[in-house]
């Protein structure tokens, strides 16, 4: 069993920063891929970055150098920085690994999501 928790969301005003944090924990072999995406009401979910176990990092396009995704392999944890927030950066943010679990399955796991609402 996997579990991703996820923490660092809120209310914040345009412009401001937020850091959303993710730790993973079970059975765990190896966390291939880590990352967050988000989901604003009544679009699709989408990526916003994710990271390698090596370090590789991808950004959406609307990130524009404003957010920066870190990875701690070694507690499995990942934090976003966001900064110069956005009204339309409002969305619930999740959590998302691709990971080899303890007994060598290779599976996509999911946290349940934080809310980060921009507005003044």
């Amino acid at each position: 069993q996997v579990q991703l928790v996820e923490s660092g969301g809120g209310l914040v005003q345009p412009g401001g920063s937020l850091r959303l944090s993710c730790v993973a924990s079970g059975s765990i072999f190896k966390i291939v891929t880590m990352g967050w995406y988000r989901q604003a009401p009544g679009k699709q979910r989408e990526l916003v970055a994710n990271i390698t176990h090596t370090g590789d990092t991808k950004y959406a396009d609307f990130v524009n150098g404003r957010f920066t995704l870190s990875r701690d392999n070694a507690n499995n944890a990942v934090a976003l920085q966001m900064n110069s927030l956005k009204p339309e950066d409002t969305a619930v943010y999740y959590c998302n690994a691709d990971l080899i679990t303890g007994r060598g399955n290779w599976m996509a796991y999911w946290g349940r999501g934080t809310l980060v609402t921009v507005s003044s």
